[in-house]
C-alpha cells in the first residue's frame, strides 16, 4: 500500500470532508472505492499494520452486518474479523488516509491533516 491513498465512500460525509480538506491543500490521493472493490484479507492485514490497530478497531459496530454476523463476540479471532470486512466492506471504518508510509482513520476528517508536513 505505497503512495497517497484515500479509502473513500462518497456517500459518507466524513469521507467527503476528508477528501475536500486534502484537495484544498493540493493533495490528490488515489481514491480507493473500497465498497466497489473490497480489499482482500491480506490487504486489510497490511492496512492494519500501517494504522497500528487491531481488526476490531477497524470495524464499524453500528452497521447491520456487524450484528447479523455476530461480530460483537470478543472471542472471535482476527482472521474471522478480517474475512468479514473483506466480504462486507461496509464494516470497514472510513475514511482511511495513507500518506508517506503512515495511515490514519479520518474521524474527524481533520485527522487526515496529521499526516501532512
Amino acid at each position: 500500500m505505497i503512495g497517497t491513498r484515500l479509502f473513500h465512500n462518497p456517500r459518507c460525509s466524513k469521507s467527503r470532508g476528508a477528501l475536500e480538506l486534502l484537495l484544498e491543500r493540493g493533495i490528490e490521493p488515489e481514491i480507493v472505492a473500497y465498497l466497489d472493490t473490497p480489499p482482500t484479507v491480506e490487504q486489510l492485514r497490511d492496512l492494519l499494520c500501517v494504522l497500528g490497530i487491531s481488526a476490531r478497531e477497524l470495524l464499524r459496530t453500528g452497521e447491520d452486518d456487524y450484528a447479523a454476523l455476530g461480530l460483537a463476540d470478543m472471542s472471535l479471532p482476527e482472521q474471522t474479523l478480517l474475512e468479514a470486512m473483506a466480504s462486507h466492506p461496509r464494516l470497514i471504518e472510513r475514511p482511511i488516509f495513507i500518506h508517506r508510509g503512515r495511515a490514519v482513520i479520518g474521524r474527524p476528517p481533520e485527522r487526515v491533516l496529521e499526516l501532512l508536513d
